[in-house]
């Protein structure tokens, strides 16, 4: 029936609008420090059986296939990709980039861990290392607190912080990062401003040291970048358009027909 077809359609249409979404937003990201691309999958509908598979027939036989019509799609799920991104070389020792798996730990002023990969870190004015925001002031976790006469910082691969200091020869330690990993990232809770949340989807956080129990090392004068790639999302984006019109052209069809069979009592 061609009024099924309005609604079959509208749902695709919907669908591909939700994907177009989607793609604006890794879009928009594309230079977002250590931004992780979100993919959207589709399911189709229920369906409408008109003819079971193994019907029997009038000759005693099972049919191998039946008739069943598809009654449209939907979004299943938004599923973030956490491969890495590439590193972005920087003249500032305060910015640590993940090789690996991993996140940061970050205190909110509200009391609540947040965990994020972008490692842009500053000093706040308390000496205390904080993720360079100028929105809000949150707090590595644990807290790592620079010297007021530190002359230069120094952070290994394995989250050892020390700094240098007038008249000491000697580099002296002040704190270590660490990292925490989940048994599923993509189950973490996006918040905006580069920071997930701790979901039961996710599991609850996992806290070791950098390069050991599968967590990734630190580099520092690095940030990770976005892993959105440009060229792919603009693909995604005509693909969707096209499947967007092709659904439109199945409503302006189903219309046509509709009208066709209204205009059969005028002959």
């Amino acid at each position: 029936m061609s009024v099924q077809t309005l609604y079959s359609a509208a749902t695709g249409m919907l669908a591909m609008e939700k994907k177009l979404d989607v793609i604006a937003n890794n879009l928009a990201n594309v230079e977002t420090t250590a931004f992780k691309r979100d993919r959207a999958n589709f399911e189709d509908l229920f369906y409408r059986h008109e003819v079971f598979p193994g019907t029997e027939d009038s000759s005693g036989q099972y049919t191998p296939v039946g008739i069943s019509i598809g009654l449209g799609s939907r979004l299943s799920g938004v599923q973030s990709e956490f491969r890495q991104g590439a590193f972005q070389q920087t003249s500032n020792p305060l910015d640590v980039a993940i090789e690996g798996a991993g996140f940061f730990q970050v205190l909110d002023p509200s009391g609540q861990i947040y965990y994020t990969r972008a490692g842009n870190f500053s000093i706040n004015a308390n000496g205390n290392l904080v993720l360079g925001s100028a929105h809000t002031g949150r707090l590595l976790e644990p807290p790592i607190v620079i010297p007021n006469d530190a002359t230069a910082i120094t952070i290994t691969p394995e989250g050892q912080v020390f700094v240098q200091q007038p008249n000491n020869p000697q580099l002296t330690p002040v704190g270590e990062i660490q990292l925490v990993n989940f048994i599923n990232p993509e189950g973490l809770l996006k918040l905006g401003e580069n920071l997930y949340a701790e979901t039961d989807a996710s599991g609850p956080p996992q806290v070791g040291t950098p390069g050991q129990e599968g967590l990734g090392i630190l580099r520092q004068n690095a940030l990770e970048a976005s892993n959105v790639e440009p060229v792919r999302e603009l693909i995604d984006l005509i693909t969707t358009q096209r499947a967007f019109e092709m659904n439109s052209q199945a409503v302006q069809v189903g219309d046509q027909m509709m009208q066709l069979v209204s205009n059969l009592r005028r002959y």
